[in-house]
Protein backbone atom coordinates (compact mmCIF):
# COMPACT_ATOMS: atom_id res chain seq x y z
CA UNK A 1 0.00 0.00 0.00
CA UNK A 2 2.62 2.41 -0.69
CA UNK A 3 3.07 5.29 1.68
CA UNK A 4 0.52 4.31 4.32
CA UNK A 5 3.35 2.07 5.61
CA UNK A 6 6.24 4.82 5.65
CA UNK A 7 3.89 7.24 7.15
CA UNK A 8 2.33 5.22 9.79
CA UNK A 9 -0.73 5.41 8.34
CA UNK A 10 -1.38 1.79 8.51
CA UNK A 11 0.67 -1.11 9.69
CA UNK A 12 2.77 -3.65 7.83
CA UNK A 13 -0.44 -6.49 9.12
CA UNK A 14 -3.06 -4.05 8.10
CA UNK A 15 -1.49 -3.62 5.18
CA UNK A 16 -1.28 -7.40 4.51
CA UNK A 17 -4.77 -7.50 4.78
CA UNK A 18 -5.60 -4.95 2.20
CA UNK A 19 -3.29 -6.65 -0.03
CA UNK A 20 -5.38 -10.20 0.64
CA UNK A 21 -8.66 -8.07 -0.25
CA UNK A 22 -7.56 -6.45 -2.81
CA UNK A 23 -6.38 -9.19 -4.22
CA UNK A 24 -9.78 -11.23 -4.13
CA UNK A 25 -11.48 -8.67 -5.77
CA UNK A 26 -9.36 -7.77 -8.45
CA UNK A 27 -9.70 -11.57 -9.06
CA UNK A 28 -13.25 -11.48 -9.24
CA UNK A 29 -13.14 -8.38 -11.24
CA UNK A 30 -10.94 -10.35 -13.58
CA UNK A 31 -12.95 -13.66 -14.08
CA UNK A 32 -16.05 -11.36 -14.19
CA UNK A 33 -14.83 -9.61 -16.72
CA UNK A 34 -13.66 -13.23 -18.90
CA UNK A 35 -10.23 -12.93 -18.63
CA UNK A 36 -10.22 -16.75 -17.45
CA UNK A 37 -11.32 -17.43 -21.24
CA UNK A 38 -8.07 -18.11 -23.02
CA UNK A 39 -9.65 -17.27 -26.18
CA UNK A 40 -11.05 -14.19 -25.36
CA UNK A 41 -6.99 -13.35 -23.77
CA UNK A 42 -5.53 -14.31 -26.88
CA UNK A 43 -7.93 -12.48 -28.83
CA UNK A 44 -6.28 -8.98 -28.50
CA UNK A 45 -3.65 -10.33 -30.72
CA UNK A 46 -5.48 -11.92 -33.41
CA UNK A 47 -7.63 -8.57 -33.70
CA UNK A 48 -11.35 -10.50 -32.94
CA UNK A 49 -11.98 -9.71 -29.38
CA UNK A 50 -9.81 -6.38 -27.55
CA UNK A 51 -11.74 -6.21 -24.45
CA UNK A 52 -8.40 -7.25 -22.78
CA UNK A 53 -6.77 -3.80 -24.65
CA UNK A 54 -9.79 -1.84 -23.45
CA UNK A 55 -9.96 -3.31 -19.65
CA UNK A 56 -5.70 -2.55 -19.40
CA UNK A 57 -5.87 0.71 -20.89
CA UNK A 58 -8.84 2.37 -18.71
CA UNK A 59 -7.22 0.37 -15.84
CA UNK A 60 -3.92 3.04 -16.80
CA UNK A 61 -5.82 5.75 -17.08
CA UNK A 62 -7.91 5.45 -13.56
CA UNK A 63 -4.77 5.10 -11.90
CA UNK A 64 -2.69 7.93 -13.19
CA UNK A 65 -5.59 10.61 -13.02
CA UNK A 66 -6.05 9.18 -9.92
CA UNK A 67 -2.73 9.83 -8.72
CA UNK A 68 -2.26 12.40 -10.38
CA UNK A 69 -5.50 14.57 -8.71
CA UNK A 70 -4.19 12.92 -5.36
CA UNK A 71 -0.61 14.68 -6.03
CA UNK A 72 -2.11 17.73 -6.77
CA UNK A 73 -4.50 18.13 -3.58
CA UNK A 74 -1.28 16.41 -1.49
CA UNK A 75 -2.94 13.73 -0.29
CA UNK A 76 -0.17 11.20 -1.90
CA UNK A 77 3.59 12.04 -2.13
CA UNK A 78 4.33 9.96 -5.29
CA UNK A 79 8.12 10.24 -3.63
CA UNK A 80 6.82 7.49 -1.92
CA UNK A 81 5.37 5.58 -4.48
CA UNK A 82 7.33 2.21 -5.03
CA UNK A 83 8.72 1.78 -9.29
CA UNK A 84 10.54 -1.14 -10.21
CA UNK A 85 13.95 0.01 -11.80
CA UNK A 86 14.86 -0.36 -15.17
CA UNK A 87 17.20 -2.27 -16.26
CA UNK A 88 16.87 -2.05 -20.39
CA UNK A 89 17.71 -5.21 -22.15
CA UNK A 90 16.33 -8.06 -19.54
CA UNK A 91 12.73 -5.87 -19.86
CA UNK A 92 12.74 -6.37 -23.57
CA UNK A 93 13.86 -9.82 -23.27
CA UNK A 94 11.49 -10.31 -20.39
CA UNK A 95 8.63 -8.74 -22.55
CA UNK A 96 9.50 -11.23 -25.39
CA UNK A 97 9.32 -13.93 -23.26
CA UNK A 98 6.24 -13.03 -21.59
CA UNK A 99 3.90 -12.20 -24.91
CA UNK A 100 5.17 -15.11 -26.57
CA UNK A 101 4.00 -17.72 -23.84
CA UNK A 102 0.87 -14.95 -23.42
CA UNK A 103 0.34 -15.42 -27.63
CA UNK A 104 1.05 -19.32 -27.52
CA UNK A 105 -0.70 -20.05 -23.90
CA UNK A 106 -3.81 -17.77 -23.55
CA UNK A 107 -2.81 -16.55 -20.40
CA UNK A 108 -0.63 -13.74 -18.01
CA UNK A 109 0.62 -14.72 -14.95
CA UNK A 110 -2.52 -13.00 -13.07
CA UNK A 111 -4.94 -14.72 -15.83
CA UNK A 112 -3.68 -18.14 -15.11
CA UNK A 113 -4.27 -18.59 -11.62
CA UNK A 114 -7.65 -16.43 -12.40
CA UNK A 115 -8.73 -19.15 -14.54
CA UNK A 116 -6.75 -21.82 -12.90
CA UNK A 117 -9.16 -21.08 -9.70
CA UNK A 118 -12.23 -21.92 -11.56
CA UNK A 119 -10.70 -25.45 -12.63
CA UNK A 120 -9.14 -24.26 -16.13
CA UNK A 121 -7.01 -27.46 -16.52
CA UNK A 122 -5.04 -25.57 -19.48
CA UNK A 123 -4.24 -22.33 -16.77
CA UNK A 124 -2.78 -25.16 -14.01
CA UNK A 125 -0.36 -26.28 -17.19
CA UNK A 126 0.68 -22.80 -17.87
CA UNK A 127 1.16 -21.86 -13.90
CA UNK A 128 3.63 -25.32 -14.06
CA UNK A 129 5.34 -23.63 -17.05
CA UNK A 130 5.33 -20.32 -14.97
CA UNK A 131 6.51 -21.81 -11.81
CA UNK A 132 9.88 -24.14 -14.01
CA UNK A 133 10.52 -20.90 -15.49
CA UNK A 134 11.05 -19.02 -12.48
CA UNK A 135 13.06 -22.39 -11.15
CA UNK A 136 15.57 -21.93 -14.08
CA UNK A 137 16.05 -18.30 -13.96
CA UNK A 138 16.67 -18.40 -10.19
CA UNK A 139 18.66 -21.36 -10.20
CA UNK A 140 20.64 -20.42 -13.01
CA UNK A 141 20.89 -16.24 -12.22
CA UNK A 142 24.98 -16.50 -12.05
CA UNK A 143 24.61 -17.17 -15.39
CA UNK A 144 22.57 -14.09 -16.99
CA UNK A 145 23.34 -12.15 -13.98
CA UNK A 146 25.38 -9.31 -16.39
CA UNK A 147 22.29 -9.60 -19.22
CA UNK A 148 19.63 -9.12 -16.37
CA UNK A 149 21.20 -5.80 -14.63
CA UNK A 150 22.69 -4.34 -18.07
CA UNK A 151 21.63 -0.74 -19.53
CA UNK A 152 20.47 0.39 -15.57
CA UNK A 153 18.43 3.21 -16.59
CA UNK A 154 17.29 3.89 -13.02
CA UNK A 155 13.35 4.88 -12.13
CA UNK A 156 12.86 7.03 -15.76
CA UNK A 157 8.94 7.88 -15.91
CA UNK A 158 7.44 9.51 -19.42
CA UNK A 159 7.26 13.11 -17.85
CA UNK A 160 10.97 13.47 -17.13
CA UNK A 161 12.26 11.45 -20.37
CA UNK A 162 9.54 13.72 -22.67
CA UNK A 163 10.29 16.95 -20.44
CA UNK A 164 6.29 17.51 -20.21
CA UNK A 165 4.55 18.15 -17.02
CA UNK A 166 2.68 14.97 -15.38
CA UNK A 167 -0.99 16.90 -16.76
CA UNK A 168 0.43 17.05 -20.07
CA UNK A 169 1.50 12.98 -20.24
CA UNK A 170 -1.98 12.04 -18.49
CA UNK A 171 -3.52 13.76 -21.53
CA UNK A 172 -1.30 12.22 -23.85
CA UNK A 173 -1.56 8.74 -22.63
CA UNK A 174 -5.59 9.21 -22.84
CA UNK A 175 -5.84 10.30 -26.30
CA UNK A 176 -3.33 7.47 -27.09
CA UNK A 177 -5.96 5.18 -25.53
CA UNK A 178 -8.51 6.53 -26.72
CA UNK A 179 -6.78 5.65 -30.68
CA UNK A 180 -6.69 2.46 -29.40
CA UNK A 181 -10.24 2.00 -28.50
CA UNK A 182 -10.69 2.61 -31.99
CA UNK A 183 -8.53 0.82 -33.62
CA UNK A 184 -9.93 -2.15 -31.14
CA UNK A 185 -13.40 -1.28 -32.29
CA UNK A 186 -12.44 -1.37 -36.10
CA UNK A 187 -9.98 -4.58 -35.78
CA UNK A 188 -13.20 -6.59 -33.68
CA UNK A 189 -15.07 -5.94 -37.28
CA UNK A 190 -12.54 -6.61 -39.47
CA UNK A 191 -11.25 -9.68 -38.18
CA UNK A 192 -14.56 -11.25 -36.41
CA UNK A 193 -14.42 -14.72 -34.14
CA UNK A 194 -14.92 -17.54 -35.97
CA UNK A 195 -17.43 -20.02 -34.60
CA UNK A 196 -16.26 -23.92 -34.38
Amino acid sequence: MGPLISNDIISSNTNFLFAFLIGIGFGFILEASGFSSSRKLAGVFYGYDTVVLKVFFTAAITAMIGLLFMSLFDWIDLDLVYINPTYLYSTIIGGVIMGAGFIIGGFCPGTSFCAASIGKIDAMFFIGGLVIGVLIFVEGYPLWEGLYTAKFMGIPTLSEKLGLKDGVVVLGVIIVAMGMFFVGEWAEKKFPQKEY
